[in-house]
Parts: structure tokens; C-alpha cells; sequence
């Protein structure tokens, strides 16, 4: 399903209340939701995506929901800071470092987050690791982690690849454990809170040689044939189609010990210089397929000041880019960014791209303010453990 958005109205509808395994929490703005409430869950996932050759994750088209955007930047008025600007440096750049470089190195923090959409199909979007206490913590747009289509929580199956090209996992797949949103995002469908902090697992590899089909369901006849030390030694998975698969778990150790995490910057002065980093696919509206969607890129501009009032989002920030929307969707907007460690400051997440001149060509990215709101969201996920599925 394609929703329209404007920028002078980007509209985003939102959230649900039902939830699969168990409701949402809240505390004052924070909201949080389950994906994989146990070890057993998070397994049948990673064996959703890997099995058959890894069919879904190749088979995922780029998320269109909520992406194209209609209007102009406002001139006057826009994000206003709610406390002092604050910045939680990078992993890696906890000591303050200086570095200089030429060329725009793309980071290693920034893939795509894999998931079932209300069409119950596989999608993907943009997200990227951020610092936290456990190294596990992932950022993306809301409407890339809940469901803004049917009425219901979550996105289910949600897995999030760093650095995935076409079947290459080469950092592992990192299960989402719990998400994090703004109450306003969940209640009231609030465009200016369209992001989201998602814990995930530790990695899982996977295992030398592939997945192993073990017996048909019919030859099977029950676990009752398999033994009690096959069992303990190997994880045994039902799959769609009738088949039983046989592997043993390769834990890939943290995210953000594997590809680092980007810092996190709140409250900061409109027009300054970003780095736009995700993986657009899709076509303008003129028909021009720009990108592919199969590999990393890159933009840069300076934010300014947006507004979408049809959708109660009175504080959105905009930047020029030539990005188009599908698969664009949760991209790192990063201040700061020091190309040769590939690190900076997170300052927003794509919500929606627009053509703001009426040439066809989308021309403007957007993303909530962060503000102290959003450091409260992330703060709540940032100190949370995860651990090891494996």
C-alpha cells in the first residue's frame, strides 16, 4: 500500500495498540513493544530468512509506505530545541579524536532491516547501529519498525544486515529483540516522532555449508525420531513447505563490536551540513529509475526548516537530496561525520523524500527534529541488554 505525504503536509499514519505476545509498555514518552521476546523466537526468525537459500532476503523489495512527499520548506518558524543541545559521541570515539580525509568513506554502521509488511511480504529499509551500553542498538523511521498500515504493533520477522548486497550477510543477522518509539508516534500518529530504536541479538552466522534438509514432514513423523543428543547439539526448525531443517548456530558476537555505532546529536541549530546515508531504489516521478537499491549511497546538504500541519508534524527538518523514496526509508542523517573512521553524530532518519519544484525529480529528503523527546526514547533503549541467541 503507497500512501502520499506533504510536506506542508508529510503525512504518516501510524501505529497500533494490538500486540502479538504481550502490550506495548509506556513510560511518560517512551513507548516500548516486543519483536522477539525469547531466544527460541529470535531463532525461527533468523531460519525464516536464511532458509531456501536465503529466497526472502533476496526475494525483499524496498518499502513503500508513507514515502512520497508534497510541499515546500518553511522560511520562518521550525524546530526549536526543547533543553541544551547534547550530543553521545560514537563508538570508538569516546576520547575525543581528530581525523581528517579527502574522500567520503561510507560507513559501516548503515544496512537494511528485513521485514514482513501488511501485504505479507518481505520488505526492506534503511536503518543503522547507534551507540549503547551492550553495543545493540539499531535506528531507523518509525514506520519501518510498527505497523502503519494494519492495526496492530509491530512489522513481524524483523532482522536488521549491516553491509547486505544481494545474499551477503557479512556481519551476520541481528534478530530485533525490543522497540522503542515516542507515545506520540504510537497514540497520536505524530509525524514530527517518526523514529525508532530497536535492540537486537547478538549476530548469527550462517553455518559452514548452509542449511541442511533434514526429512520431509512425512518421513519424519514427529521430533519423537530425532535423538535427545541431535537435539541439544543442533537447532531443528519447522519451515513453510513441510521440511525440517538441521544447523548449528554461529554466534557473530555484537553489532556494534562487528561495525561500530554512530553518536547521537539532539537539539541542534537547523542548517547544519549533514551526510544522508541509505540505499534508495525506486524511480522519480518521471519515470527515471535512478537507483537500485543494491548498494550504499551517499548525499550531503544543509537542513532546514519543514512543516506538515495534516499530519500534526510541526517540526520537521528537511535536506536537498536526489534520493528517491523506496528503500530510502530510515536513512542515517549524520553531522560531523569524520570520513576516515567513518563515524559522527546521528541527527535524523528519512521519513519521506519530495519533489518540491514540480519538475518530476525528487529534490528533498525529510526526518523528525531530534530533540530531547528523542534522547529520552533513545536513552530508554540505549541501556538495555540483549545477549546471545546462539
Amino acid at each position: 500500500m503507497k500512501r502520499t505525504l506533504a510536506l506542508g503536509g508529510v503525512a504518516a499514519g501510524l501505529l497500533a495498540s494490538a500486540l502479538v505476545t504481550q502490550p506495548a509498555s509506556a513510560a511518560g514518552d517512551v513507548v516500548s513493544t516486543p519483536l522477539a521476546n525469547t531466544g527460541i523466537a529470535a531463532k525461527n526468525i533468523a531460519a525464516f530468512w536464511w532458509a531456501e537459500n536465503m529466497a526472502q532476503l533476496k526475494g525483499a523489495t524496498p518499502y513503500d509506505v508513507e514515502t512520497q512527499v508534497v510541499g515546500k520548506h518553511v522560511s520562518t518558524g521550525g524546530p526549536t530545541a526543547d533543553t541544551k543541545p547534547g550530543v553521545v559521541p560514537a563508538i570508538g570515539d569516546e576520547k575525543k579524536t581528530t581525523s581528517t580525509s579527502k574522500n567520503v568513506n561510507l560507513p559501516k554502521t548503515t544496512g537494511k532491516v528485513f521485514f514482513i509488511g501488511a501485504d505479507k511480504k518481505s520488505h526492506w529499509c534503511t536503518a543503522t547501529s547507534v551507540q549503547a551500553a551492550y553495543k545493540n542498538l539499531v535506528a531507523t523511521a518509525g514506520h519501518c519498525v510498527y505497523d502503519v498500515v494494519n492495526n496492530k504493533a509491530t512489522l513481524d520477522k524483523w532482522v536488521f544486515v549491516p553491509g547486505y548486497y544481494q545474499g551477503k550477510t557479512p556481519w551476520g543477522i541481528y534478530v530485533g529483540k525490543q522497540a522503542f518509539t515516542h507515545y506520540d508516534f504510537d497514540v497520536y500518529e505524530d509525524g514530527d516522532r517518526n523514529y525508532a530504536f530497536v535492540t537486537v541479538y547478538n549476530g548469527l552466522k550462517l553455518p559452514h555449508g548452509g542449511l541442511k534438509d533434514v526429512k520431509t514432514l512425512k518421513d519424519l513423523g514427529g521430533l519423537v525420531e530425532v535423538s535427545k543428543e541431535l537435539w541439544l547439539q543442533y537447532d531443528i526448525r519447522f519451515i513453510d513447505g513441510g521440511k525440517y531443517y538441521i544447523w548449528k548456530w554461529n554466534d557473530a558476537g555484537r553489532l556494534g563490536d562487528n561495525v561500530g555505532g554512530q553518536g547521537l546529536a539532539y537539539n541542534q541549530k537547523v542548517g547544519q551540513n549533514v551526510y544522508v546515508f541509505g540505499y534508495p531504489s525506486g524511480s522519480h516521478p518521471d519515470g527515471n529509475h535512478a537507483y537500485s537499491g543494491h548498494t550504499l549511497k551517499w548525499t550531503y546538504g544543509k537542513t532546514f526548516a519543514a512543516k506538515a500541519s495534516d499530519i500534526k508534524a510541526e517540526e520537521i527538518i528537511g535536506v536537498k537530496s536526489s534520493f528517491t523514496g523506496e528503500g530510502s526509508l530510515g536513512s542515517a542523517w549524520i553531522s560531523q561525520y569524520k570520513s576516515a573512521r567513518r563515524l559522527g553524530y546521528l541527527n535524523g532518519v528519512t521519513i519521506g523524500v519530495s519533489d518540491t519544484d514540480g519538475n518530476k525529480r525528487y529534490d528533498t529528503s525529510v526526518s523528525p527534529y531530534f530533540d530531547g523527546e528523542t534522547f529520552g526514547v533513545y536513552k530508554a533503549a540505549a541501556n538495555l541488554w540483549s545477549g546471545s541467541i546462539a
